[in-house]
């Protein structure tokens, strides 16, 4: 197993990437979910956006959790468009009892929607990552596994290109693009999955890998985020840069999130930002097109601090108890049972979401560039929704992918300006976004 090097408290918006498992429930049994014994009964439904599990590897866990809570049924509901679906039912009320929290839910909203589920003190003994769903020292919602940034690579494109090592800085990173372009010409070297959308947010998840634990709050004290030398700007310029070298799809408005798996798997893809829990998936891709699953590799992000790369590691989607659940406890038994028996994390080539587990073999490439992980240092007390604050005040919806979408069709000529002018004016919405709301 691949060694921590660095391990801190976190409080990390992490994108996470859609194909983490969702949980949510429509009660089904008594008031308080227990039966003869104080035992958890009756019936919960579970909102994921597995589609590709949830009539085999989920309904094993379900046979599984049953063993021990017999009296529970829990069905499967699956989302495809789960942060855009869940937004609407969120505020229709109808969210089940148990889900995992939607990006779009700010920390000050988190006792709106959810149960606590113990204190920051209380939680933090035995998990990792309950900082980033938390709000006045309660936690709402805990990791189903932990995942590090940085990119999905197909080894043998990079190497066809003369690359076997992960380049040190953004040019070297283009530059390395350029290359498998003109090695591979039939080889897409970066896939940006434009329309799906969400992909785009996993590029945000990258903040830390520069600046360090530090790098949200001291994004919250910046009116020029997208300036030059600061961490916000190398994010985005990377991705604008890639994009205007022409190494990206020639149409990203017909990319296809499920399709791109394959096309990584079978090398006609070479590379896309990812977080690690994408590992295992293209892994399996590379294996149904009768490649080898070591092809696939996970490097880290082209920009290294004191000489050494940086990777941020935050808790995935998060699994919380609905404030409107009517079985509870039969909700929160699921809950942890899920957490602690069902073996999911390391399924997905996870990181344990416990204080005590190990790091898995997906990032064996980590150990070798003795990579460190970086965990984002918490919001100070009272400023825990100050960065979407400020962010929400701007309209720059910072771990979304609109304006990721927007700068990604001015690099390829599909809409008007520079990556100078767009980013002049997000910066100028950020700064009188932040008057605003820091005063």
């Amino acid at each position: 197993m691949a060694k921590r090097h660095i391990l801190s408290v976190t409080s990390v918006t992490s994108v996470a990437a859609a194909t983490a498992l969702l949980l949510g429930a429509c009660s089904g049994g008594s008031d308080d979910g227990a039966g003869d014994g104080d035992e958890p009964s009756g019936s919960i439904t579970v909102l994921t956006n597995r589609t590709d599990i949830v009539d085999t590897v989920l309904q094993d866990y379900v046979a599984e959790f049953q063993q021990t809570y017999p009296d529970v049924d829990v069905e499967f509901e699956a989302i495809t468009d789960y942060e855009g679906d869940m937004t609407v039912r969120l505020n229709s009320g109808d969210y089940g009892d148990v889900l995992l929290v939607p990006n779009t839910v700010d920390a000050d909203q988190l006792s709106t929607f959810f149960e606590p589920l113990g204190t920051v003190d209380e939680l933090g003994e035995k998990y990792r990552f309950i900082h980033e769903k938390s709000y006045d020292g309660q936690v709402y919602g805990l990791a189903t596994f932990g995942t590090a940034l940085g990119y999905v690579l197909n080894k043998p494109v990079w190497e066809k290109a003369g690359v076997t090592e992960p380049p040190t800085t953004p040019q070297d990173f283009v530059a390395a693009l350029e290359a498998i372009k003109d090695t591979s010409p039939d080889a897409t070297p970066y896939y940006t999955n434009y329309a799906d959308g969400w992909p785009l947010t996993q590029w945000q998840s990258n903040q830390g890998s520069i600046d360090g634990p530090e790098a949200v709050n001291m994004r919250t004290e910046q009116d020029a985020p997208w300036t030059e030398g600061e961490e916000q700007y190398a994010i985005d310029s990377l991705l604008f840069d890639v994009v205007a070298a022409g190494v990206s799809e020639k149409d990203p408005t017909t990319t296809n999130w499920e399709e791109s798996k394959n096309l990584i798997g079978s090398g006609q893809v070479g590379s896309m930002v990812l977080g690690s829990w994408a590992v295992t998936q293209m892994q399996d891709a590379a294996e149904a097109a009768g490649a080898a699953r070591e092809d696939i590799g996970f490097w880290p992000m082209p920009w290294q601090t004191d000489g050494a790369f940086h990777s941020t590691v935050s808790g995935d989607y998060k699994i919380a108890v609905s404030k409107n659940s009517e079985n509870k406890e039969a909700a929160e038994a699921w809950l942890y049972w899920f957490l602690d028996e069902s073996g999911f994390a390391a399924s997905q080539g996870g990181i344990a979401p416990q204080v005590d587990g190990q790091t898995p073999e997906t990032l064996a490439d980590f150990e070798t560039y003795g990579v460190e992980e970086v965990e984002i240092a918490p919001a100070p007390e009272g400023e825990e929704s100050l960065l979407s604050d400020i962010y929400n005040a701007a309209e720059i919806d910072l771990n979304g992918d609109q304006f990721r979408r927007e700068y990604v069709d001015i690099a390829r000529g599909a809409a008007d300006g520079s990556k100078e002018s767009y980013f002049a004016d997000l910066n100028a919405r950020w700064a009188e976004a932040r008057a605003e709301v820091v005063g």
